[in-house]
């Protein structure tokens, strides 16, 4: 945001903010553009001066909150490390825009999904998925997504929580590697063990086997998550 004027910012930011409480308290349904702008104390010609249409400002609003973390510095290498950049990715996007990330991911009801989360751990499952291919992995690469995305939004409200002068951000660093130790095997050519072989072949089950009726991937899905486990 460097490089505008602080009116500018926050109006840009109002909008951002606006669209991103609206979208959690719609659980998936429409936002209208009306409903922003009243939310965010603008017309709709500055919604559309800042993102040029409202499709505009909620992909500003996906690309604000979701990719900080899950996209590594540039593509490619070991999915691990690419895992860790995210996370840390994540956390320093949540201690530069405390405010709105606190709106987009502190505002939670008992029983309610957050549609937000869920689409970060949708893209933490395609880093997941290939270490669950691979053997490396203790449990199935959703549930890995999962606890890791849980962890991750935790330690950064936490974070936030604390008074800037005091905040202990070694504490990121070994939750983080602490979540990835048990999420993670051993590495295939030092001996995987059999919960981490049988979450590689339930994943390989998620492509077509035409050896296999659905009922009998179904039932050996079943096993596998038992042997997983």
């Amino acid at each position: 945001m460097a490089g505008r004027s602080s009116s500018t910012t926050s109006t840009r930011d109002r909008l951002l903010l606006a669209a991103g409480q609206l979208l959690h308290e719609a659980q998936g349904g429409p936002v209208s553009t009306r409903a922003i702008c009243e939310r965010a104390g603008v017309q709709a010609p500055t919604l559309y001066h800042h993102f040029g249409s409202k499709q505009g400002l909620l992909d500003a609003v996906v690309n604000y909150g979701f990719t900080q973390y899950v996209q590594a510095p540039a593509p490619g290498g070991d999915p691990v490390d690419r895992i860790r950049a995210g996370w840390d990715r994540h956390v320093g996007y949540g201690l530069e825009n405390p405010q709105f990330y606190v709106l987009l991911y502190g505002q939670i009801e008992p029983g309610v999904p957050c549609n937000l989360t869920s689409s970060a751990e949708a893209m933490l499952l395609e880093l997941f998925t290939p270490l669950a291919r691979d053997g490396r992995l203790r449990v199935e690469a959703a549930e890995a997504a999962r606890q890791f995305a849980a962890a991750n939004s935790g330690v950064t409200l936490s974070l936030i929580a604390q008074p800037e002068e005091s905040r202990d951000l070694a504490m990121s660093t070994q939750v983080r590697e602490a979540v990835l130790a048990g999420l993670l095997a051993e590495r295939p050519a030092e001996g995987s063990t059999v919960g981490a072989l049988a979450v590689a072949l339930s994943t390989a089950l998620a492509d077509d086997v035409d050896q296999l009726t659905t009922t009998e991937r179904q039932l050996l899905r079943e096993w596998l998550h038992r042997l997983s486990n």
